[in-house]
């Protein structure tokens, strides 16, 4: 049985680790592996992540095995070519770079909604939602996004990716680390929503 709610970034990107040491490398990794690369603090944290994928119906388990996991079956119609148009800015925004990569072939059971186009990140300010420089991130474009959404802006001309926090008339992208600061949009500033995250790739 699917999840009836998005996954967390987190739990994507533990999902995304998986998926790429099974279909890329060959080997399902082991637990400490993955908290090693999902910055977990233990196995036991690693387990209980594992283990609320399994019961969602992404991975699969094997029993008495350490390397026992692996992504659930996808069937055709799971899977998602998406296209990767440049960098989005988890830190101070960026400039925008908008050159076109090669697709990605995906599993589109790992994203909610789905995504149009993913963005490489650069900087460390979501990381403690799970987003990490150098991840993928998935992008599903619209302008509207509900307070608290991580989403896609576009700042003066600049992207950056952030969490949004709306109170009355005043907009703020908030990060995920305490070493920066919320940024206040101004209402003269030239500010839009570019999409929702919905998901991420990690390459292990």
């Amino acid at each position: 049985m699917f999840p009836m709610r998005p996954l967390s970034p987190r739990r994507q990107a533990i999902l995304a680790f998986i998926q790429d040491r099974v279909l890329v490398h060959g080997q399902p990794p082991s637990l400490a592996e993955i908290a090693a690369a999902c910055g977990l603090a233990s196995r036991g944290s690693a387990r209980k992540q594992v283990l609320a994928l399994a019961e969602a119906g992404l991975i699969e388990l094997t029993p008495g095995q350490a390397r026992g996991i692996r992504p659930a079956r996808a069937t055709r119609t799971s899977i998602l070519s998406v296209p990767i148009l440049g960098r989005v800015a988890a830190g101070a925004p960026i400039g925008a770079d908008a050159q076109w990569g090669d697709p990605l072939t995906l599993d589109a059971r790992l994203f909610s909604p789905q995504p149009d186009y993913l963005l490489r990140v650069q900087g460390d300010s979501m990381s403690d939602d799970g987003i990490l420089d150098g991840d993928l991130v998935a992008v599903h474009r619209t302008t509207e996004a509900r307070d608290g959404q991580v989403v896609v802006a576009r700042l003066d001309g600049e992207i950056t990716i952030k969490r949004l926090s709306l109170e009355g008339d005043r907009v703020r992208l908030l990060p995920r680390h305490p070493g920066y600061a919320p940024i206040r949009v101004d209402s003269a500033q030239d500010f839009a929503i570019e999409g929702v995250f919905c998901g991420l790739v990690r390459r292990g």
